[in-house]
């Protein structure tokens, strides 16, 4: 007999017969042998009719009364559904997050689960019930033990956390579109269904903006080993499976505030070339990076820095025996990328003494404060960093091979890590080079110019970030330095939500004088299109392929960002659902 944990969306639940559909589809598969924990969300539109309410009333109302008043919500949602699951002659019983044992922070609106101790629903598995649970909210920990919601993708966070806390066989969640696609069918119809995607896949996509699974979720299923299949609520198709690999057994205490970082990795034999204020028109990278491609060589980190004037910088990182052919190919693409526009001062920077290194989690997610800590830690031995990479579960940074022990012994000491991986070794994967396509409409590009060149500025920096919950992602350290008054600086460049970027630029502009930076500047017309494969490491010319699709669309390219599994280009608003159909096309996924 198999355990299974399903989620229904409120769109599955919408009115009464979508709500007798659920019911048939879970009594089905009790019939099958099976023992069933069904959570739920709030019905269709309730819980925005429910804010809607609150605003007429107060236009603050109070965080404390927000959380009673949306736990209404899946509170109606699992009682209808239990009273028509009993109507078919299957026992059944409802329990809100506090009955099931879910226990939070006392954070309202946005809490993390910190444990859950599941006992009676286990009481009443045995029972031979099938166990309906209130999706979205938990109980607080401490104090009056309050009703607590766990904020956007709450139902996805209740069910997986149940899921791993029961050890369940599966976690299926039940959606309006057939599984997880290529990319969003909304704007491109011919969006191609996954049989199946990595956890890192779909941590990438989701926090890219992919709707289907919160990353919180994905977090929770990657980190205990959750086996997870996303279907559609309308058909019994077979829909798309989340894989990774068994991890190691881990409390459920802290159980989304417990370790963020699970790994610290190094590569001692990375060499960089960073091609100095290259003209700032369409088809640069793509000319660049295919011309690295034809040589065969294959890249690792790519950054493109933010534009001054009509020019920019492209640094990009190679193993050490490749960079020979790397710097010949970038002095002989130089001429060529400078035509019509030669910069008096054109450049190509090589340096063969770099090493990077990295700290990786599933639990990086939405916690700002983790790339600043890695800086401040880098800071506070001496290391001056070179270059940064950022994804949602990675962030690297190239420094001096020199510095590379200290650093190590630095990272794992405070994020306390046992041991690190060197990345040299690790093994090819066997996936696609392109699984999907994300495009995120709701961003905003933030730029620190003039910013001091010592170790500990990128900590102060995003320690000023995360100190007020402003979550970032892609950043980037432009590669040409400006002497300012004697002091040699740097542009640094990150892109946060839009809805952050009034804040992080007041309260960055706060402390920008007193840290010896110059203007800090907000773009809000800016779009951000990615793709996202486990084996682009395995496939050059990827970043060639993107690239190029992009130039011959005459979409320009105003920032680079890459990991080892995901490469993001910032583009004009106006062009992102543009940029998005090029590069899904280009790499034939539809």
């Amino acid at each position: 007999m198999a355990l299974i944990v399903q989620k229904y969306g409120g769109t599955s639940v919408g009115d009464a017969e979508r709500i007798q559909a659920v019911a048939r589809r879970v009594v089905a598969a009790v019939k099958a042998g099976n023992e069933l924990v069904v959570v739920v969300s709030a019905m269709g539109k309730t819980t925005d009719g429910l804010v809607k309410l609150a605003r007429e009333l107060s236009s603050q109302p109070s965080r404390r009364e927000m959380d009673m008043l949306l736990a209404t919500g899946e509170q109606v949602t699992i009682a209808l559904l239990s009273i028509a699951i009993q109507e078919l002659g299957q026992s059944a019983i409802s329990l809100t997050g506090a009955q099931v044992g879910i226990v939070t922070e006392a954070e309202h609106t946005r809490a993390r689960i910190l444990d859950i101790a599941p006992d009676r629903v286990k009481r009443h598995l045995q029972e031979g019930k099938v166990v309906v649970v209130a999706g979205f909210q938990g109980v607080s920990a401490t104090g009056d033990r309050d009703i607590t919601t766990l904020g956007r993708g709450g139902s996805d966070t209740s069910a997986v956390a149940l899921a791993a806390a029961l050890k369940a066989s599966a976690w299926e969640i039940y959606t309006d579109v057939p599984g997880i696609l290529t990319t969003d069918p909304r704007i491109v119809p011919e969006a191609k269904l996954l049989t199946e995607i990595t956890a890192d896949e779909m941590l990438e996509l989701a926090s890219l903006g992919a709707k289907v699974l919160h990353p919180r979720a994905v977090e929770i299923a990657k980190n205990y080993g959750v086996p997870l299949v996303v279907r559609s609520s309308w058909t019994d198709d077979p829909g798309t499976w989340v894989v990774s690999p068994v991890p190691a057994p881990r409390p459920l205490t802290g159980l989304e505030i417990a370790r963020s970082v699970d790994a610290v990795g190094f590569t001692t034999d990375q060499a960089k070339i960073a091609l100095l204020q290259v003209p700032d028109r369409a088809g640069i990278a793509g000319q660049l990076f295919g011309a690295l491609a034809r040589e065969r060589v294959d890249v690792d980190l790519i950054v493109q820095s933010i534009h001054e004037g009509n020019t920019n910088d492209i640094a990009f990182t190679v193993h050490k025996h490749a960079i020979g052919r790397a710097q010949a190919v970038a002095e002989a693409i130089s001429p060529v990328l400078h035509d019509n526009f030669v910069p008096s001062h054109a450049d190509i920077l090589v340096a063969d003494d770099i090493a990077k290194v990295s700290i990786s989690g599933a639990g990086m997610i939405g916690r700002p404060g983790v790339a600043a800590k890695m800086f401040r830690i880098l800071a506070d031995a001496g290391i001056n960093i070179q270059m940064i990479s950022t994804s949602e579960i990675k962030v690297s940074c190239t420094i001096a091979s020199k510095d590379c022990d200290r650093a190590i012994a630095a990272l794992c000491q405070q994020f306390e890590i046992s041991t690190s991986a060197n990345e040299n070794n690790t093994p090819a994967v066997s996936a696609p080079a392109v699984r999907g396509v994300a495009l995120d409409l709701d961003r905003a590009r933030l730029a620190i110019l003039q910013v001091p060149d010592r170790p500990g500025m990128a900590a102060e920096l995003f320690g000023i970030l995360a100190a007020n919950n402003i979550s970032l992602d892609a950043i980037i350290q432009s590669q040409r330095t400006r002497v300012i008054n004697g002091v040699a600086t740097r542009d640094i460049a990150c892109t946060v939500a839009q809805n952050d970027a009034a804040d992080a630029k007041r309260v960055l502009e706060a402390s920008a004088t007193q840290l010896g930076c110059g203007a800090v500047v907000v773009d809000e017309s800016i779009a951000k299109v990615s793709i996202v494969g486990a084996g682009m490491v395995s496939n050059p010319g990827v970043a060639a392929k993107m690239f190029s699709a992009l130039a011959e669309a005459k979409i320009n390219i105003q920032m680079i960002s890459t990991s080892e599994i995901k490469i993001s280009c910032v583009v004009a608003r106006s062009q992102g659902i543009d940029a998005l159909k090029t590069v899904h096309r280009a790499f034939g996924l539809g």
